[in-house]
């Protein structure tokens, strides 16, 4: 078994030791950030983290009422120009903590008296050590260049956090029943692995997605690309509209993250244009009619709210692109040209 597969599986592991050795630690963080006044969120993150931090703009927009903003780290490590952040929280996501224009933007947030979070599984980092607070992922060595329980545990603590920042135990019960409903995902890993065949020679896709899964595209299109060396685009259906639907033909193959919510009916809805135009469904959902429509179905388990659908949602894509590149008969610990540790300045 590769260690891509094996850190996979560990999933609903790492989530629960994630959730049962932090939520003390985040709550005391979550009093302390109540009693400052936090006007807004600024996340320094790249790659898979920054896909996280996609998640978190939505997450914390709809539930904590805080705008959420993405930084431009070369702003404070290259043009050394960065921008006032007075009344923000600024947060660092990173799996190894070790990027320095992602530790820059902490050390500067830190130097103009702004509070600065820590996301990391590596608690001694020295972006962990920018932090005035930090949140461990708890997720062990992660030993595949594509991050994937890292991932998950990232959207997690985000989560734990926004549920302690509003002091919701309702939200905070529901999010406990993640890791089950990742383990459910992981039982259709043979149907998933028996379904990637036909797309052995596939040279482009896009994965599509809306509100909180817009950042399950992203991710998942990362992982198409690190582990298939395809041209994967990730793109919000509204967006896709706007001119990118173009490219859409006889055969394209388009992956749609559709789980239940507000924004199904949209995602569905959209599912029949593409279909019109001659495109190769692959679904993920865990709605039957929909998943009915798909040439390959990737069934999600019914049963969570959809601010926390994207933690189950982006295992099938993982899986997918895991198989995919089986098929293909690449390495998927060792993908072509990449490194686990990536540095950027």
């Amino acid at each position: 078994m590769s260690f891509l597969q094996a850190e996979i599986r560990q999933q609903p592991q790492v989530l629960m030791t994630l959730l049962d050795c932090e939520t003390d630690n985040v709550q005391g963080i979550a009093a302390d950030l109540r009693a400052r006044s936090i006007q807004y969120v600024i996340i320094a993150a790249r790659g898979t983290s920054d896909n996280a931090a996609r998640y978190g703009q939505y997450l914390w927009g709809a539930h904590n009422r805080l705008p959420v903003g993405l930084a431009t780290p070369s702003l404070f490590s290259v043009y050394d120009e960065p921008p006032r952040l007075e009344n923000a929280l600024v947060i660092g996501i990173s799996q190894s903590g070790q990027s320095p224009d992602i530790v820059a933007v902490l050390g500067e947030a830190q130097s103009q008296g702004t509070p600065t979070l820590a996301i990391t599984n590596d608690p001694v980092s020295p972006l962990a050590e920018r932090g005035d607070y930090v949140i461990a992922l708890h997720a062990g060595e992660e030993r595949a260049v594509a991050a994937t329980k890292t991932y998950t545990a990232q959207l997690a603590a985000l989560a734990l956090l926004s549920c302690a920042l509003s002091n919701d135990v309702q939200r905070l019960e529901a999010l406990r029943r993640v890791p089950l409903a990742v383990e459910r995902v992981l039982g259709a890993e043979d149907l998933i692995a028996n379904s990637v065949e036909r797309y052995r020679y596939m040279e482009a896709c896009v994965v599509l997605g809306r509100g909180y899964n817009y950042a399950t595209a992203f991710e998942i299109a990362l992982k198409m690309k690190e582990l298939n060396y395809l041209i994967a685009e990730s793109y919000s259906s509204a967006d896709f509209m706007h001119g990118p639907i173009a490219v859409v033909g006889s055969g394209f193959p388009a992956m749609m993250v559709a789980p239940s919510g507000k924004m199904f009916d949209t995602m569905h809805n959209f599912s029949l244009e593409l279909k019109s135009r001659g495109a190769e469904l692959i679904v993920i959902s865990d709605q039957q009619g929909l998943l009915a429509e798909a040439v390959t179905a990737l069934p999600l388990p019914e049963g969570l709210p959809e601010w926390l659908s994207p933690v189950p949602a982006v295992v099938p894509g993982q899986l997918f692109a895991l198989h995919l590149t089986l098929v293909k008969g690449n390495d998927p610990d060792q993908p072509q040209g990449l490194q686990k540790v990536t540095v950027t300045r």
